[in-house]
Formats: C-alpha cells, sequence, structure tokens
C-alpha cells in the first residue's frame, strides 16, 4: 500500500522523535560547587574531572563546575548536596567538624608532618568518611590535601607568646581553637573574603598553606611566612546518594574512574603547589622562615593540647581511627 504524503510525515516525525528522544532523555546535568577561586589548584582538577566524565559518558553526563562560592559559600556546599540542590560539591573536610569530629581528623596540628604521613592518615579515614556520609546520604568520590599549612603574619615571631592579640584568621574549628590556644584574636574570614580582609586589617595573621597566600596575594599585605608544616587537611569530593544511583551503570563507572584519576593526579599535583608557591611568595618579597625551636615546641604542644581534646570528643570512634593511622 503506497503511503500519502499526509501519512508519511507523522511516521517519518514519530521515527525521528524515536531516534532523538532517548539521547535527550539520557542526559544528565549536575552543579558541583566549590568555594575557591580558578587560582587554586584543586579547582582545575575539578573542572578536568568534570571533562574526563563528560567524554568517558560521551556527553551523558554534564557536570557544570562553580567556583569562588558562586552558588553556594563553603559552609553551605555540604547541606547544598545532602539535600540535593548541588548533586555534587567540594568541602575542606575539617569545615565539619563541629557536625562530626572525624571530619577534622586532618586538621589536628602536628598530627601529620608529611604527605607520606597524610596519605597514611587518608587511608585510615576513608572507611569512617565514607561510611558517615553513607548515613547521610552522600558519598565520597575523591579527596585531594593543601600543601602543608604555615603561618602568616606581619611581624616576626619567635614563639606563640608573639602572636597574643595578634588578628587571626579562623576558618574552621581548629584554626579557631589554635587562635584561643596561642592568644590571638580569632575572625572568621572565609577563602573568597581573605585579600578584603587583609586590606582592610581585619587579618593580621593567619595559618594556610603557601597556595592560599599565593591566590590571596597575601604577599602584598603579610611578608612573613614560618614553614610550621602544622597539617596537611583535605579537600573532598562528595555527591549525592540518589543522584547517583539514578545514572546508568556505564555512568556510574566512567565517575568512579575519573574520580580515582584525579585524585591520584591532585596528591602529586600538591606536593608540586607547595615548591611552587613558596618560590612565588619568595619572589614577592616574604620572607619564609624555619620555625624557632622555640615556636616549634610552642605549637607541638598545642597539637598535643588538641588531640586530647579531639579524641575526648570523638570518643571510641576517634581512637580506633588513630590506632589504625600510628599501626606500624
Amino acid at each position: 500500500m503506497l503511503i500519502t504524503k499526509r501519512g508519511f510525515v507523522p511516521v517519518l516525525a514519530s521515527v525521528a522523535l524515536g531516534l532523538v528522544w532517548p539521547v535527550a532523555q539520557a542526559q544528565v546535568k549536575w552543579d558541583l560547587p566549590s568555594a575557591y577561586s580558578q587560582g587554586i589548584f584543586h579547582t582545575p582538577l575539578l573542572n578536568e574531572f568534570a571533562t574526563e566524565v563528560d567524554k568517558a559518558t560521551q556527553g551523558k553526563l554534564k557536570i557544570t563546575v562553580h567556583a569562588n562560592a558562586s552558588l553556594f559559600k563553603a559552609p553551605e556546599i555540604k547541606r547544598a548536596v545532602q539535600g540535593g540542590q548541588a548533586q555534587a560539591g567540594e568541602i575542606l573536610l575539617v569545615n565539619f567538624q563541629n557536625e562530626w569530629q572525624l571530619f577534622g581528623a586532618d586538621g589536628i596540628p602536628f598530627l601529620t608532618d608529611s604527605y607520606d604521613a597524610a596519605l597514611k592518615l587518608y587511608r585510615a579515614q576513608k572507611p569512617f568518611l565514607e561510611k558517615k556520609l553513607a548515613e547521610q546520604g552522600m558519598m565520597l568520590l575523591y579527596a585531594v590535601p593543601w600543601p602543608p599549612q604555615g603561618i602568616y603574619v606581619k611581624k616576626p615571631i619567635n614563639s606563640a607568646a608573639d602572636l597574643k592579640g595578634v588578628k587571626w584568621r579562623a576558618y574552621s574549628p581548629a584554626t579557631a581553637r589554635i587562635a584561643e590556644l596561642v592568644g590571638a584574636q580569632p575572625v572568621t574570614i572565609q577563602a573568597a573574603e581573605l585579600t578584603q580582609a587583609m586590606a582592610t586589617g581585619v587579618v593580621e595573621s593567619y595559618i594556610s598553606s603557601g597556595a592560599t597566600g599565593v591566590d590571596s596575594k597575601t604577599y602584598e599585605h603579610i611578608k612573613n611566612f614560618y614553614d610550621t608544616q602544622a597539617w596537611i587537611p583535605k579537600n573532598a569530593v562528595i555527591v549525592n546518594r540518589k543522584a547517583y544511583d539514578a545514572l546508568e551503570a556505564p555512568v556510574r563507572e566512567a565517575i568512579l574512574k575519573a574520580a580515582a584519576a584525579v585524585e591520584a593526579k591532585g596528591w602529586t599535583e600538591s606536593r608540586k603547589v607547595m615548591t611552587d608557591s613558596l618560590n612565588t611568595l619568595k619572589s614577592n618579597g616574604v620572607t619564609i622562615h624555619v620555625p624557632s625551636a622555640q615556636l616549634r615546641s610552642d605549637m607541638q604542644k598545642v597539637g598535643d593540647v588538641m588531640l586530647k581534646e579531639w579524641l575526648a570528643k570523638a570518643g571510641p570512634e576517634g581512637q580506633a581511627l588513630i590506632d589504625v593511622y600510628r599501626k606500624p
């Protein structure tokens, strides 16, 4: 039987729809907020992760990275992912220590003092993180460390006593507690607000990585950096579990593969950033100080106090983590 012109068009349209609709239906878009700027090495890693997922899934999953707290501020990101307002997000784990002490394990001063020790701590911490995030309807994709933390301060210091009364940037429970223990004046300032805070004198000192110092142009305001290597905190990329489970199996596999690759690259990149950032600070007039024996001893005492306090709050779960970490 001949197909009339009138009958042919709907058939052709339906065929076309049959070819196109499954592809359109399969494409998923995710938002991934971060609190850090494009100048911080974590953000290009996020972009690389999104690009790799896009390639591996042939465009079935498009992840848009929203850097520099443009979608959610740092303290809001975890809740946004948990509540499904964003499908994924990057968080600084120590920011959430008050919620659950083990989020802050990598922010205990002098518990680790090298990348090898930090990686050992991450391996001990990871099963606990995965369990807690699962209880909250999320999962861990990957974690990348910041370079070791040092003290930026306007005036030269020889001991912790020299920090008394200094306006100290606090961006986590741990950094706020350090301020209390050394007698500094804690001021809560997030990464996106740091440059302005230094320019206006709101901040005179803070403890962070060389990378943060370069990105925020700390060298324009503060000329002393004490390389205490106090701790090596991590940013973690987390995902809403329902959003993840709703994806096709090959897409889920692509996400995990991309996450593993970016995590491995991130740990290597962090070491390079540590060296490069200290060189950049130096070239911009910052003096990189080796801490005096007194300052190191004072800060180790701060670390001992904070570990004891942390264990008291973390309970058996925290002790179990430390036991795993310290196991030879």
